[in-house]
């Protein structure tokens, strides 16, 4: 399945005592699937749920490299060389990332896009932009600290697409509003099950 998870909600189905935010539990009524992967509660976007463990393990092991596409929204006009300096890496804890892909996003993608709900807090002195940013790697926390870093704090964070690496179109949010999700097509289902048969592809 793929959910398109909204802000507020925890990447897992049990509430946590304490906790001022939801969990998968108020929007998908289905039982025995988890997140492959997760989604921090103030950030939206895909999440692909599935019963199948290994499947589980092998999209979020970080040795495949799989690229997972963010749309981010930042305070702020990143220039080139801060946009360069996404794709080459930053220090995060004494870490560089790893090389990403950064690029402005297009007026046509923005028009895609739907208000946030609560919406962001914004500075009328202070403009904003929208990057694409895709990584292969996924630090706790780690496209906020990148944007960051090259000083622009991002205000909303979309994860939009996954790519499976296997020559067909990533896995994305096409079609699914806030809250909404989908089982995978037959073929979806196809190419997921076949990434566990080539194990020892690794990037």
């Amino acid at each position: 399945m793929l959910l398109h998870k909204p802000y507020g909600v925890l990447s897992q189905f049990t509430p946590e005592d304490g906790s001022r935010w939801g969990c998968l539990a108020d929007w998908v009524n289905v039982p025995d699937v988890y997140a492959a992967g997760r989604l921090d509660a103030d950030s939206e976007g895909l999440l692909l749920l599935t019963a199948d463990g290994r499947l589980q393990q092998r999209l979020t092991d970080p040795r495949f490299g799989h690229w997972r596409t963010y749309w981010v929204q930042v305070e702020g006009i990143p220039d080139r060389p801060q946009l360069n300096a996404l794709r080459n890496g930053v220090m995060i804890k004494k870490r560089r990332t790893r090389p990403a892909k950064a690029e402005l996003l297009s007026a046509e993608h923005l028009q895609t896009l739907t208000e946030r709900n609560p919406p962001i807090r914004t500075r009328l002195s202070i403009p904003t932009t929208w990057l694409q940013l895709s990584l292969r790697e996924g630090r706790n926390r780690q496209v906020r600290r990148m944007t960051a870093a090259v000083g622009h704090p991002t205000l909303r964070l979309i994860r939009h697409s996954l790519d499976l690496m296997d020559g067909g179109p990533p896995l994305s949010l096409h079609g699914l509003v806030s809250g909404q999700w989908r089982e995978l097509v037959e073929t979806e289902n196809q190419r997921l099950m076949a990434l566990l048969r080539r194990p020892s592809e690794r990037r």
